[in-house]
C-alpha cells in the first residue's frame, strides 16, 4: 500500500497519509511526536526509530490524537493507536494456490465471533477439515474490519485494514486463510463500502470521505463522485487490492451494493472491477467480486462492454424470498410480493423474479430480467445472517418448518443451476438463534440502538420475545452448538447435506450453472414442481418436487424423458423431492 505505515528495507518507516482536511499533521511514536511534511493533499514522512510492531496515532492540527486512516491493526480498539505491521513477516505456504473457479463455489457464510466457542480466527482453523468433509468449496467470513468492542456483526467496522484485535487480528486472519488453501478452500471476505459505522469513525476529519447529497439508511453516503472524491475512490480500491495481495483472499463480497451512489462518468464498481481483475492477474491467481444488490439490475454483473459494471456475482434474494414465502406462507413486508410456485419456477429457471414487473411491495415495476445470464453469476440461499436475524427474528429455517419441508429446500438449493450459499449450521439444522447484537462503547449510541431494535420488534406479535443487541447474552445465544451433532437427528441431517453436495460435484448435470440446460414444470393445483437439468457430456438430473401435505402420484408427473420401472412411478410422499440421475436418456 501507499498509505499507511510501510517498513522500509532500510529500517525505519514511512508514513503516508491522504489529509486535505487538515492543517497540520504529525505522528506519535512512543514518547516522539514527529511532523509530517504535506505534499499536495498528502502527508508524509519517515521515522528512523520506528519498527514493527510499535504503536503510533496521527495528531491533526496539533489537537486531535487520531488512530491511522489506514491503519493494518488497532489492537486497543477503534479509539486507540494504530499498529505497525510488516506485511512481509508473515510465512505463507499457499504458493501453488491459484483459486477456483466461479462455477466451483460452494459457500459456507460464518461470523467468526459466534462460529466456535472462542470466536477466533485461529479456532475457525480446527473447523476447517469439518468443512472439507462437509464438501463446502468456500467460506465466507462475515465483515472482519475492526469495530468497537468485542460483540458486532462487522457491519460497524471503521478501520476498514485492520482485521479484528478481538478474533485475532492480521496473524490470526492470515492463519486462517493460509489454512484454508491448504485444504483446498477458497476464502470470501465481506466488506462495507456504502458506510461506515459511527462509533470511531474518524475519516472525516482527513478528508471529504462523506456526502450529504446522497442518503443512507446509515446517514451520510460515501462521496464516491463529488469534489474531493478521487482520494476516496483510491481509498476503498486501495482496501480492495489490499485484502486480495497482502491477506490472498480469493473474493469479495461486496455489501448493500444499491447504496453506493455514482452519477460520474465511470462507476466506481466499475472500476474496482478492473482493478482487482488486473491485480488477480498480476499475481497469477483467479479472484472474484460478489455483490450483494437490492436493484434486481443485470447492470452490476453484465460485462464492461456491454455497459455494465463486470463485477463477477451477485447474491439472487429472490431464490430465498420465493421458496421460503411459500414453504412458510409469511407475507410480512418483501415478502408479500411471492408465495406462488410460479415464483420458485422463475427464480430457478430465470434468476429474478421482479424482472421489470409490478411489486406490490414496491408499488411499482421493479427490477430486470435475467433469463440470459449464465447461473453462476448468481449466489443462492436459503438461510443468510440477514434472513435468519431479520426476516424471523432470529429464528432458522429448521425451527420454522417441518424436518421434510427443510431438506425439500436443501434439496432445491443444492440442485439449482446457481452456485450456493449455506449458513452456519444450516447442515445440522442447529436450532440456536443467530440475533443481531453490538457492544458499542458509547453509551447513548448504545441506548439508541436498543431502542431502535425495541422499535422493529414492536411491529410483529407481541409473543415474539426482544433481545437486547448490546446484552451480552444476545451474543452467547447466537453461538452454534456444536454438540448437537451428538445428535442422531442432527447428524442424520449433516449427512444429507455432505451427500446432496458430494452430488453435486459428481455430476456435472448439477454443478455446471447451465441455466439454459434447465426446465423447470410445476403443477400449481396439485403443488408439484418438476426440473431437468442436462449436461453437454450426457449426464442428466431430474428432480421431482411435491411442495403439498399429501402424497402425489408420480405416473402424471413423473418422469416421462427418463426410461424407469412402474414401481419407480408410483407416488411422492407430502414435502419431499425424488431426484433422478442418468448418463444418458436411457440409463
Amino acid at each position: 500500500m501507499s498509505y499507511g505505515a510501510r517498513p522500509l528495507p532500510t529500517g525505519g518507516v514511512q508514513f503516508r497519509v491522504w489529509a486535505p482536511n487538515v492543517q497540520t499533521l504529525a505522528v506519535r511514536v512512543g514518547d516522539r511526536l514527529i511532523p509530517m511534511i504535506r505534499e499536495g493533499e498528502d502527508c508524509q514522512v519517515v521515522a528512523a526509530h520506528a519498527q514493527p510492531g510499535q504503536t503510533y496515532s496521527l495528531v491533526i492540527d496539533d489537537a486531535k490524537e487520531r488512530p491511522d486512516p489506514v491503519s493494518r491493526s488497532q489492537p486497543q480498539g477503534v479509539h486507540g493507536p494504530s499498529e505497525i505491521i510488516d506485511p512481509e513477516s508473515f510465512v505463507w505456504s499457499d504458493q501453488d494456490w491459484k483459486g477456483i473457479d466461479l462455477d466451483q463455489f460452494i459457500i459456507y457464510e460464518l461470523h467468526t465471533g459466534t462460529f466456535t466457542p472462542e470466536g477466533t480466527f485461529e479456532a475457525v482453523i480446527a473447523k476447517v477439515p469439518y468443512l472439507k468433509d462437509l464438501g463446502i468449496t468456500a467460506i465466507e467470513l462475515m465483515p472482519v474490519a475492526e469495530f468497537p468492542g468485542c460483540r458486532n456483526w462487522g457491519y460497524d467496522g471503521v478501520d476498514l485494514f485492520a482485521p479484528h484485535s478481538f478474533y485475532g487480528g492480521p496473524e490470526g486472519l492470515k492463519k486462517l486463510v493460509d489454512a484454508c488453501h491448504r485444504a483446498g478452500l477458497a476464502v470470501v471476505l465481506d466488506v462495507v463500502y456504502n458506510h461506515v459505522g459511527p462509533e470511531g469513525n474518524y475519516l472525516a476529519e482527513f478528508g471529504p470521505y462523506f456526502t450529504d447529497h446522497y442518503r443512507t439508511p446509515w446517514g451520510p453516503a460515501i462521496n464516491f463522485d463529488g469534489p474531493g472524491s478521487d482520494g476516496v475512490r483510491q481509498f476503498f480500491i486501495d482496501n480492495a487490492l489490499y485484502w486480495l495481495t497482502e491477506y490472498h483472499i480469493d473474493a469479495l463480497r461486496l455489501d448493500a451494493i444499491h447504496s453506493i451512489y455514482d452519477l460520474g462518468a465511470r462507476h466506481v464498481l466499475a472500476e474496482l472491477a478492473e482493478r482487482v481483475h488486473q491485480q488477480a492477474e498480476q499475481l497469477g491467481r483467479r479472484a472474484w467480486l460478489i455483490a450483494e444488490s437490492d436493484l434486481n439490475d443485470v447492470r452490476v454483473i453484465q460485462p464492461r462492454s456491454a455497459g455494465g459494471y463486470g463485477l463477477d456475482a451477485q447474491w439472487n434474494d429472490e431464490f430465498h424470498h420465493a421458496l421460503i414465502s411459500f414453504l412458510t406462507n409469511a407475507k410480512r413486508g418483501f415478502l408479500g410480493s411471492f408465495g406462488r410456485l410460479a415464483d420458485i419456477q422463475k427464480a430457478l429457471s430465470e434468476g429474478f423474479v421482479h424482472d421489470g414487473i409490478y411489486s406490490p411491495y414496491r408499488r411499482r415495476r421493479f427490477g430486470s430480467s435475467s433469463k440470459d445470464l449464465p447461473g453462476n453469476k448468481f449466489v443462492v440461499f436459503i438461510q443468510n445472517h440477514d434472513q435468519v436475524a431479520n426476516t424471523n427474528q432470529g429464528m432458522r429455517l429448521s425451527e420454522l418448518v417441518s424436518l421434510n419441508q427443510f431438506k425439500l429446500a436443501a434439496t432445491l438449493l443444492l440442485c439449482s443451476p446457481y452456485l450456493p450459499l449455506l449458513f452456519m449450521g444450516e447442515e445440522f439444522a442447529d436450532s440456536a438463534p443467530f440475533l443481531y447484537f453490538t457492544s458499542h462503547l458509547d453509551p447513548l449510541l448504545a441506548k439508541l440502538v436498543t431502542e431502535g431494535r425495541r422499535r422493529e420488534y414492536a411491529e410483529f406479535a407481541t409473543s415474539v420475545e426482544f433481545f437486547d443487541p448490546q446484552a451480552p447474552a444476545t451474543f452467547e445465544k447466537s453461538k452454534i452448538t456444536w454438540r448437537l451433532l451428538e445428535d442422531a437427528r442432527h447428524r442424520a441431517i449433516f449427512s444429507f447435506y455432505r451427500e446432496l453436495i458430494a452430488l453435486r460435484k459428481r455430476w456435472p448435470c448439477l454443478s455446471n450453472c447451465r441455466k439454459d440446460l434447465t426446465r423447470v414444470e410445476i403443477d400449481e393445483a396439485k403443488q408439484l414442481l418438476r426440473m431437468e437439468r442436462g449436461d453437454p457430456a450426457g449426464t442428466r438430473a431430474l428432480l421431482v418436487c411435491n411442495f403439498g401435505p399429501t402424497n402425489a402420484p408420480l405416473d402424471e408427473y413423473g418422469q416421462p424423458s427418463l426410461q424407469t420401472t412402474p414401481a419407480e412411478r408410483g407416488a411422492i410422499a407430502g414435502y419431499s423431492a425424488i431426484l433422478y440421475l442418468a448418463t444418458d436418456a436411457h440409463g
